[in-house]
């Protein structure tokens, strides 16, 4: 009873002030702080999600997302500043090391790591130091606010490069074969499942390429049985299949492990290539 009230005064507010919410939801609403939103915008959010859930809208849902990031991107990096050291290092790291002894005894050469979602840049800056095979580190991310700060704080570091813009058009226009692509936890969940399917066949169909994800899974997603992708959450952002999508577009795991994160969902780990047809180095159902 109390959501269906919820949801009726959130209707009621999109129908009275269509305006306010068009533009709310083109600045970003998917990730709330409730010490800046009005209890009018909260009430707007539930409805604006709940209608393109239940229309199956993902491309408009997927476009919320992409609001937020690009908008708020700065503001969230600059409250969740301390997520690398209590967060990425303890928990991600090990993946990075896996693909540091990858690289060590194959004879392909990659000398460009691109991350997707770069945030506040101390992800791309860790592997800089931490994989010194590879002279060039890009980092794109939405947020033209962050880029310009991630510019000024890593400016000493001549390896890095940072990009604002959408990752699917960078690489449509500048990617080349022989790069690493790297995402950290939670970029890819806000690309639809047929947008990321894309993604990953135009990135395979570059040439040799390896790509690392450290995505978000739905408690309730079972990739076992289900290579569908499911909404998961308070942001409701995609539940993908990623070890089925990677091969769909071409790609081969070789490595799959997954780690339990919070009551909604858990962080799985992914390394996939297009060129070493191997078996997977390293698998493990809980890290």
């Amino acid at each position: 009873m109390k959501n269906k009230i919820i949801f009726f005064i959130g209707d009621l507010l999109v129908f009275l002030m269509p305006k306010k919410a068009e533009d709310f939801a083109k600045t970003g609403m998917t990730i709330t702080d409730k010490s800046k939103i009005s209890l009018v915008e909260l009430f707007m959010r539930k409805s604006l999600l709940r209608k393109v859930e239940e229309k199956q809208d993902y491309n408009t849902l997927s476009d919320f997302h992409k609001a937020y990031w690009k908008n708020k991107g700065d503001d969230f990096f600059s409250a969740t500043d301390e997520t690398f050291e209590k967060n990425f290092l303890p928990e991600c790291s090990f993946i990075f090391k896996l693909l540091n002894d990858k690289l060590s005894i194959e004879n392909e050469s990659f000398n460009t790591l691109v991350e997707i979602g770069a945030g506040n840049g101390k992800v791309l800056n860790y592997l800089s130091e931490q994989l010194p095979q590879i002279s060039r580190f890009i980092g794109i991310d939405l947020s033209q606010n962050q880029t310009s700060l991630n510019k000024e704080t890593y400016k000493n570091n001549a390896k890095l490069e940072f990009v604002a813009g959408d990752a699917f058009d960078w690489v449509n226009t500048y990617a080349n074969k022989n790069m690493i692509f790297v995402t950290s936890r939670g970029v890819l969940e806000y690309f639809t499942k047929a947008k990321l399917l894309d993604f990953f066949q135009q990135i395979n169909r570059l040439g040799n390429t390896i790509f690392i994800a450290i995505e978000p899974n739905g408690i309730d997603h079972d990739l076992k049985t289900n290579s569908s992708s499911e909404l998961y959450g308070y942001e409701r952002s995609f539940s993908h299949n990623y070890a089925f999508l990677f091969k769909k577009a071409g790609f081969d795991l070789w490595h799959s492990s997954k780690k339990a994160s919070t009551s909604d969902h858990y962080f799985s780990y992914l390394g996939a290539d297009n060129y070493s047809k191997k078996p997977i180095l390293a698998t493990a159902e809980q890290l």
